[in-house]
C-alpha cells in the first residue's frame, strides 16, 4: 500500500486523532528555539502537515505567528474548530502554498515522512528567510519498554506490515534517512511520558495509519483484543505511555 494512501487515511480518523494523540514535551520547542538562535515569540512559522493542530497550539503558546498548512479536509476542520483564529491553508510540503522568504521556521510534527524529500526540502528552503530553519520531529515508541515493544509487534503482524526497527539510527543515519544530508543539522532525543485512560490509549493506537487503512471490522477486532490484553497489564485502567521525541533541526551550512 502506498504512502499516499496511508497518509490520506488520517482524514477518516480526524476526530479520534485530535482527542487521543500525544502532544510534545516543552524541551522540544526549547531545542528548536536554541537551534534557530532566537525565541519563538514573534517568529513567523509555517506548521506543515499540521493535522488537528497539536504542534500548532504549542507554537502559538510560545508566541509564534503561525500559519497552518494541511492537505486533509477533515483534519483541517478539526484544526479550525480548535484554533479558529489561526490562518490555515490547504496544501502539503511538496508544493508549499507560501511566498518565498516568508517564514523564520518551517515545522513538520509527525508529518515529514509523508513528503517526497526531493521536493519538500527545496520547498522549505524556498520559503525560509535568511537564517531560518526547518524542524522535523516525531514521537517515537520507547522500545525499551517490553509491553510497548510487544504491542508494536502485534500491530505489525495484524496489519501485515514489517515492524519498524527497534534500534535507533545514529545521528548521521537519521539525517540521511530524513533526506537532510548536505544541510547543517542538529538532533536531539527527548524521552518523556504521559498517563492516560485505557480508552484514550486505544484510540491513539487506532489512529495509526497501518490500522486506519484496514477494513473497520479488522480494526475493531484488533482493538477489542488489545483491550483485553491491556486490562491484565493495567488493571486500574490507566496506561503509562512512553515516548522518545526525535527532533532534527536543519539550517544552511
Amino acid at each position: 500500500m502506498s504512502d499516499s494512501v496511508r497518509a490520506r487515511a488520517f482524514d477518516a480518523g480526524a476526530a479520534p486523532y485530535a482527542a487521543s494523540r500525544p502532544s510534545y514535551p516543552p524541551a522540544l520547542l526549547d531545542f528548536v528555539a536554541e537551534c534557530l538562535g532566537r525565541p519563538l515569540a514573534g517568529a513567523r512559522v509555517a506548521d506543515v502537515g499540521a493535522g488537528t493542530g497539536i504542534a500548532t497550539v504549542l507554537l502559538r503558546e510560545r508566541g509564534a505567528e503561525v500559519i497552518a498548512v494541511e492537505p486533509g479536509a477533515a483534519m483541517a476542520a478539526e484544526l479550525r474548530r480548535a484554533l479558529p483564529d489561526v490562518p490555515l491553508v490547504r496544501g502539503d510540503g511538496n508544493a508549499l502554498p507560501l511566498a518565498d522568504a516568508s517564514c523564520d521556521l518551517v515545522t513538520y510534527a509527525q508529518s515529514w515522512q509523508w513528503t517526497d524529500t526531493a521536493r519538500s526540502v527545496p520547498q522549505a528552503r524556498r520559503v525560509l528567510r535568511a537564517g531560518g530553519a526547518l524542524a522535523v520531529w516525531w514521537n517515537t515508541t520507547a522500545f525499551d519498554e517490553p509491553w510497548l515493544r510487544a504491542q508494536h509487534e502485534r500491530i505489525a503482524r495484524h496489519c501485515g506490515v514489517a515492524p519498524r526497527p527497534m534500534t535507533r539510527p545514529d545521528d548521521a543515519a537519521a539525517i540521511r534517512l530524513a533526506g537532510l544530508a548536505g544541510l547543517r543539522v542538529a538532533r536531539r532525543l527527548l524521552p518523556w511520558a504521559r498517563t492516560v485512560p485505557l480508552d484514550i490509549h486505544l484510540a491513539n493506537v487506532g489512529s495509526r495509519s497501518a490500522l486506519l487503512v484496514l477494513a473497520p471490522a479488522a480494526r475493531r477486532a484488533f482493538l477489542d483484543a488489545e483491550r483485553e490484553r491491556l486490562r491484565a497489564d493495567f488493571p486500574d485502567g490507566v496506561v503509562a505511555e512512553r515516548y522518545v521525541a526525535d527532533v532534527l533541526v536543519a539550517g544552511e551550512r
